[in-house]
This record gives C-alpha cells, structure tokens and sequence, in this order.
C-alpha cells in the first residue's frame, strides 16, 4: 500500500469531499475550511481546512463564531499533517480543548483477517432495531465512560432513512452485551469506517474485539470497499496493526463549547 497516495486519497474523499451523515446534517464549505452542520442535535464539526499561517487565525475566529451563532457545540478534528505546523497551538488558544490523540490506520480490506471468530459462548449479531441499538448504546457507556444521547440519535435515524450505510453489531456472551462496534459506508469512496468498537473489561483480551474486525471487513468487503479506516486508540492499535492495519497519520479532537 502506498501510504502517500491513500492519505491523499482519505483527505480528499473523506474530509475535502465529506458528506452528510444524515438526514438534518450538511456540509458547508466556507473561509478555507470544510464542516459539517446538524440542524437535528448531532455532530458539528471542521473537518478538513486548507489553511497556512496567514490565514488560520481568522478562520478559526470565523468558525467559532459560525457555530455559537447556531448555538452549537463543535469539534475541530485537527490531523497530524494540517498545516500550519501551529494549528493545534492556536486552537488551543482560541478556547478549545484537546482531547485524547488517536492514530488515523487504513488498511486494504482485502488484507485483513476476516476469519476471526469470536470466543465459545460468544454470538455477533446485528443491531438493526431500537432494542438492538439499546445495546449497542450500553456497550459504549461503559467502555466509553459518555453519554450514548448522540449516538443512539445517530444510529436511529440514519438506520431509518439509509440503512444500507451503516452496520452496527453487538457481541453477546448469552443476554449480555460484551462488546460493541459499527460499519460506516461512504459511497462513492473507496474507504469505509470502522468506528466505536469497545469491549467491556471483563471480556478484554479474549479475540472479541478481532472477531468484530472481522465481522465488518466481510461487511465491508461485500460492499466493494477497498479500504477499512479507523480514528485507534492506543489501546486498539496493536490489535489493528496485527490485522494489518497501518498508521498514516494522527488525529485529535478540538471542542469548542463542550
């Protein structure tokens, strides 16, 4: 895989060319930067920005403007490799707030293990109603330590108005929710997100989170998609760098008003 070329190819598909995730969300394009705006309660966000040292200031001031006009939380999702080299610096003076790093890994879908399977007394399957998605929601409380309000939200209405796009998943030790993760398609792209997955810690270390990998890269796989993409966590990223997952760059969350 040419590293170069597909981190170009997710900047320009999937932060540049971003779509909607939704019904009630649009992507504005505005002052050097691309965002993403819901009029429903989701997610607010700058996504990409093509912006260099005498310019920045002025769109962050603009953005932070923009969105507390709406009354509006927002994050800044700053990667590794925007420019100016300061961007971070200067967000964080503007008021916002750094949350954990993570590592931005992409992996050819076709190259990745999808003959996990998860442990005995363990079932995946897919959350595709609101008791479904309740447990999907209880799983990410947990792991997460956050309010599941935005993601339920998310899930719902997106498993209401365009179901083909998105997969979520459960894994089940009897009635009980162990693990959780989703499958989010793009179409159009050439990348899919593997996004949320989380074990509890009782079931940790134990070929749960490899199995739902797997579930997803066959998803995936089915649906034509070249590439799997995923925000890892340190604790996830060995586990994905053993699937073949490699680490392109890093991204870290700004939020504004959150």
């Amino acid at each position: 895989m040419d590293e170069t070329a597909v981190l170009a190819a997710y900047d320009r598909e999937m932060r540049e060319g971003a779509r909607a995730d939704g019904p009630g969300a649009r992507i504005e394009r505005a002052g050097g930067v691309v965002r993403h705006v819901s009029e429903t309660g989701g997610w607010n966000a700058v996504l990409w920005s093509g912006l260099d040292e005498t310019d920045a200031q002025r769109a962050i001031e603009e953005q932070i403007a923009h969105f507390t006009g709406l009354g509006q939380e927002f994050e800044w999702k700053l990667y590794g490799h925007d420019r100016p080299a300061d961007l971070g610096e200067r967000l964080g003076a503007a008021g916002f707030r750094a949350e954990d790093e993570e590592t931005l890994m992409v992996a050819e879908t076709a190259r990745v293990a999808q003959d996990a399977e998860p442990p005995a007394g363990v079932r995946v399957v897919r959350a595709t109603d609101e008791a479904g998605i309740e447990l999907v929601v209880r799983v990410h409380d947990e792991v997460f330590g956050k309010d599941g309000a935005r993601l339920r939200h998310h899930l719902l209405t997106r498993l209401a108005a365009d179901p083909g796009t998105v997969l979520a998943v459960v894994a089940l030790a009897g009635d009980e929710p162990v693990a959780a993760a989703r499958l989010e398609l793009v179409p159009g792209t050439a990348f899919a997100g593997l996004w949320g997955g989380g074990t509890v810690e009782r079931w940790r270390g134990r070929g749960v989170y490899r199995a739902l990998v797997a579930h997803r890269a066959r998803a995936a796989a089915a649906h034509g998609c070249r590439y799997l993409q995923v925000d890892a966590s340190d604790m996830s990223r060995p586990i994905l760098e053993r699937l073949g997952f490699r680490a392109l760059t890093t991204t870290t969350p700004y939020l504004y008003g959150a």
